[in-house]
């Protein structure tokens, strides 16, 4: 059975603001601190390869001593709209309905609701009463991969189905007004808010890249190196530096196996669609691909015009590759990390 990705389509938030523009609110943030801390902080954001950032909160909210609920409540209300218009989009470049839709996969890691998400959009957008719901709540920047893994194993065991994967995600919510740790103001410095949404198919006759493998590999003993702890003030990031030293240390073995299986190695890759996790594990993985003559330019393109979206980035990387049109027959490696700790892969061929 062939699975396709019939479409990616992305949708940001309303507010947005250059890393220029966020230094005098993080100055006014960090009044009191010592002078070599703040010089620190500054040269941080400056540093983090992110020129721009979007979020459903204007920057006087981010940087305001709002509530756990008030800014969950923000959350809720922006992430339907978002999650609305970027399944509009990926339905219209796909030439499909809402009530063509079987499967409904949608994932967020940066607020709580429930409902989740894909009731509001099933009522919204009048989708198939009887469609098949799956909301993932707690995988991180790794959950985009995540979602189609799942959908490609229903569209294998059901031919003539869709599916749509809708990840969307608001890290600004979970900034720590009162947590002046490394890990806060990293997370501040490389996350932004956004939106991403793709449609996979089992019908023969459609089109787009076909889905050839998937996998997940799990990390022993890595619980402590990403994810989130759940505060008074809301979700605390989790973010072991030790992270991009990781990745190098195990990409061997849930690369190279993944490729043996399906008969290939690495020089068989033409594209790597890569997660932006961060500048350094964004420079950890272009030197392992490096050296093979592979580039990660729209994996850095994304990361440098909107931040890490977390569960969604991978998928803005995709649709980029999609949207600059791919050579017939050339093969891509879709790449995640995330909490857990885990790195999970989607091996298509455009």
């Amino acid at each position: 059975m062939s699975v396709k990705i019939t479409s990616v389509a992305t949708e940001l938030p309303p507010y947005s603001r250059t890393t220029k523009e966020i230094l005098p609110f993080l100055k006014a943030w960090m009044h009191g601190q010592e002078d070599r801390f703040q010089r620190k902080v500054v040269k941080l954001f400056e540093n983090a390869g992110v020129d721009k950032r979007y979020s459903i909160m204007d920057a006087d909210e981010v940087f305001h001593n709002t509530s756990f609920e008030e800014k969950n409540a923000i959350y809720k209300r922006e992430t339907i709209k978002l999650a609305e218009n970027a399944l509009v989009k990926a339905l219209d470049k796909a030439n499909l309905k809402a009530n063509d839709i079987d499967f409904i996969i949608t994932v967020s890691c940066t607020g709580i609701m429930i409902p989740s998400v894909d009731a509001y959009l099933i009522n919204r957008l009048e989708m198939k009463q009887d469609i098949v719901r799956l909301p993932v709540t707690e995988m991180g920047c790794v959950a985009g991969i995540s979602g189609m893994i799942y959908a490609n194993n229903f569209l294998k065991a059901n031919p003539n189905k869709r599916a749509v994967v809708v990840a969307v995600e608001s890290p600004t919510s979970t900034f720590q007004l009162d947590d002046y740790s490394m890990v806060n103001i990293v997370s501040a410095a490389i996350f932004g808010d956004g939106c991403a949404c793709t449609i996979l198919s089992s019908y023969e006759n459609e089109e787009g890249p076909e889905i050839i493998d998937d996998a997940m590999y799990h990390f022993y003993d890595a619980e402590h190196m990403m994810g989130f702890e759940l505060r008074n003030t809301g979700l605390q990031m989790v973010l072991d530096k030790e992270v991009p030293e990781k990745i190098a240390e195990h990409f061997p073995k849930f690369t190279h196996p993944f490729l043996e299986r399906n008969n290939m190695s690495i020089k068989d890759v033409d594209h790597l669609i890569f997660h932006p996790g961060g500048k350094k594990i964004v420079q950890t993985v272009e030197q392992l691909f490096g050296a093979l003559g592979k580039n990660i330019d729209n994996t850095r393109a994304i990361l440098k015009e909107f931040g890490n979206m977390s569960s969604a980035t991978v998928l803005y990387v995709l649709e980029r590759f999609m949207d600059q049109g791919v050579e017939k027959g050339a093969v891509g490696m879709m790449l995640s990390f995330g909490p857990g700790f885990t790195a999970q892969r989607l091996l298509l061929r455009f």
